[in-house]
């Protein structure tokens, strides 16, 4: 008998109000490593309506104006005319700033320096937790389907906005994908969901045409979509009020569009607005480049990674693999070659990854993998894995 099933994921725009968040976070982060790459950042907004809030921690020598980073940031998206935007725009919010300095008890974990009651004199992990990273052969980004295939519509969809190919589009948007699997393969393209945020004067039917013939059969591929493909172009009818001022906004609430949109496990922290000491960003962009370099190396055709750590303490306290029956090689060997051919101490993969840099607002919005540029996404160790399996 056939397993038969479907899975979706979905995506969400440069302008829905959590995403204002988190590249204003990342904005930050970006502002204080160009100057001070040893900066401790953990910057959390809130935006809603003409409001914009910092909170969080931070211990840095670099200067720069605060305000001016966050105008910046909302400029980048496309909240720039208040004619357009009347409540959130670039120019015109208020913004309140309450980041202090990192807590010295958090510090003495993290630095490279000996303290009492701690263990070692390595840089620690910033904090506990468990982080995952995924990558199969599906895609040629080597992530799954239907987020991929979700992030390109609304990709496509901001190229021809900021292109002002149609003056209608505004910069919240979401999307849906829903692939059909058979036996393990994916057989086609379900339906599509898409909603954007317009301008008044638009028609529905002019939205839907542009959608469909302009962005989806733009960027996903013609073989898995037929005349069964159903599209759902702004179901409810109407979208005029988005962004912060239609819902409040978050740094770190979309974890499972940042990752493998459901289909890989999450380990419950966010990335935007935090610094590589925390290991919610940097070990699971650790784990990614991991998990990938054994699909690269040939070893499974799928692969998830997880690593756990404790505050403080510089090696993980777990490694494991899971390769879901697609392994050439058991899956400990998999995690005895990745330990020979892999460093996950803090310091090392910050350094290993040179990650202290202001790279991070390339990471922000359409997934933090899957793109070829950065330093994660690098299928660079596959050799010293191949030498590393027994």
């Amino acid at each position: 008998m056939a397993n038969s099933f479907k899975f979706s994921s979905e995506s969400v725009g440069e302008g829905h109000p959590d995403k204002v968040a988190d590249y204003i976070s990342d904005s930050i982060l970006d502002a204080c490593l160009a100057q001070d790459p040893k900066s401790r950042v953990a910057c959390e907004t809130l935006v809603k309506n003409n409001i914009v809030t910092l909170a969080g921690e931070i211990t840095t020598s670099a200067k720069f104006d605060y305000n001016e980073v966050v105008r910046q940031a909302i400029r980048d998206i496309g909240y720039i005319d208040h004619r357009d935007d009347p409540v959130f725009c670039a120019d015109e919010v208020f913004i309140n700033n309450y980041l202090t300095r990192q807590s010295p008890d958090i510090a003495q974990g993290v630095d490279a320096r000996a303290a009492e009651g701690k263990d070692t004199e390595e840089q620690g992990a910033g904090d506990q937790g468990i982080m995952f990273g995924y990558a199969c052969t599906e895609t040629e980004e080597m992530m799954p389907s239907a987020i991929i295939f979700s992030h390109r519509i609304l990709r496509r969809l901001a190229e021809l906005r900021k292109a002002k190919d149609v003056n209608w589009l505004r910069p919240d948007v979401k999307s849906q994908v829903a692939v059909n699997y058979e036996n393990g393969k994916i057989t086609h393209i379900d339906n599509v969901v898409v909603s954007t945020q317009h301008t008044e004067d638009v028609k529905h039917s002019e939205i839907r045409e542009y959608i469909i013939e302009k962005v989806i059969k733009q960027v996903l591929p013609a073989e898995l979509m037929s005349d069964k493909t159903q599209f759902l172009i702004n179901p409810t009818g109407k979208f005029v009020i988005g962004g912060p001022q239609g819902d409040a906004g978050l740094t770190g609430r979309k974890i499972i569009v940042d990752t493998y949109g459901g289909w890989g496990r999450h380990g419950g922290g966010a990335f935007s607005g935090k610094d590589p000491s925390k290991v919610d960003r940097s070990a699971a962009y650790m784990c990614r480049w991991v998990a990938k370099n054994v699909v690269a190396a040939g070893f499974a055709d799928s692969c998830e990674l997880q690593v756990a750590y404790a505050i403080g303490y510089p090696y993980p306290t777990s490694i494991r693999v899971e390769t879901f029956g697609t392994g050439k090689y058991s899956d400990e060997q998999i995690v005895e070659a990745v330990k020979k051919a892999f460093d996950f101490r803090p310091a090392q993969l910050v350094k290993e990854m040179d990650l202290l840099r202001p790279i991070y607002r390339e990471s922000t919005n359409y997934g933090h993998f899957g793109k070829a540029s950065l330093p994660w996404e690098q299928t660079n160790r596959v050799d010293a894995l191949k030498k590393a399996i027994s």
